[in-house]
């Protein structure tokens, strides 16, 4: 089901950042902060933005999702059983032996709404703009949405892809950059600066749209720009804050790859409800 109400959807995200921290905690690993961070891009995608049914997930004509940072599939699970593609309560398996959600999401592990087996980073956008030509020549009408991290971009796979997606004029792909500033390591401008990064998107051919990437409102806004975009590729640099919602944990990169205690996890949720009031 798709909404317009900006409350709505807020609610939808907060519920979705309760699950994550649940279901980590409940795992006693995973991948917090990015996944937090997340949450206002995956709920605007799959419950504004997406053409997609819980119902039919290999509807030809769905819009797809490309997870290429896959690290931070807690979002895209619990994004999924947010939209009823299967019971909220199975994110409680999160990472178990067995679980059809592992710690990076997997084609084969038989989840429905997963479009790519993804873990070394680099490679989603390359998946996503085969995914856009293909649309093109098949006459298929739909969208290609790619998730990527800002640290991930210091990959060489990623600007191959992009510069053939512009050399397509491949106007049916939106790819997303969470732009939190921060990676495993530290801050990105510590490992590899990746300033001027809108200008470099520019310079191989893409439309680029900057936003708060937590501002539901302004989600609506890009994604709606880059669908009405004609004639080349968009990127929305979604600017977020790692580990978005829990005040404690907000822009610390040591929470890029950690999980909370399941006491942690009770102080970390009320933190959250106070941040929803």
């Amino acid at each position: 089901m798709q909404y317009n109400d900006v409350n709505i959807l807020r609610h939808i995200a907060f519920n979705i950042r309760k699950d994550i921290i649940v279901s980590l905690a409940e795992a006693g690993s995973g991948h917090l902060g990015g996944s937090l961070g997340l949450a206002d891009v995956f709920t605007v995608l799959y419950f504004n933005t997406m053409k997609h049914n819980p119902k039919l997930p290999n509807w030809l004509e769905r819009d797809k999702l490309i997870l290429s940072i896959g690290h931070v599939a807690p979002v895209l699970y619990c994004t999924l059983a947010n939209a009823g593609y299967f019971e909220v309560e199975e994110l409680l398996s999160l990472r178990k032996l067995g679980s059809r959600l592992q710690g990076h999401p997997g084609r084969d592990h038989g989840l429905p709404g997963i479009e790519l087996s993804a873990g070394s980073l680099g490679q989603g956008l390359s998946v996503a703009v085969g995914m856009a030509l293909a649309a093109k020549m098949d006459k298929v009408n739909c969208r290609i949405y790619s998730v990527h991290g800002d640290g991930e971009l210091q990959e060489g796979s990623i600007w191959e892809a992009a510069m053939s997606a512009a050399h397509y004029k491949l106007d049916n792909i939106t790819a997303v950059v969470d732009r939190n500033y921060l990676q495993i390591d530290g801050k990105t401008s510590d490992v590899m600066e990746l300033e001027p990064l809108i200008d470099k998107w520019k310079a191989f051919g893409w439309n680029v749209i900057s936003c708060n990437g937590n501002n539901i409102k302004e989600l609506v806004s890009a994604f709606d720009k880059a669908k009405d975009y004609k004639g080349k590729p968009s990127v929305i640099i979604a600017k977020t804050l790692m580990g978005k919602g829990v005040k404690s944990i907000e822009n610390d990169y040591r929470w890029h790859g950690k999980a909370p205690s399941k006491d942690q996890s009770k102080d970390f949720i009320k933190e959250l409800e106070v941040c929803n009031e």
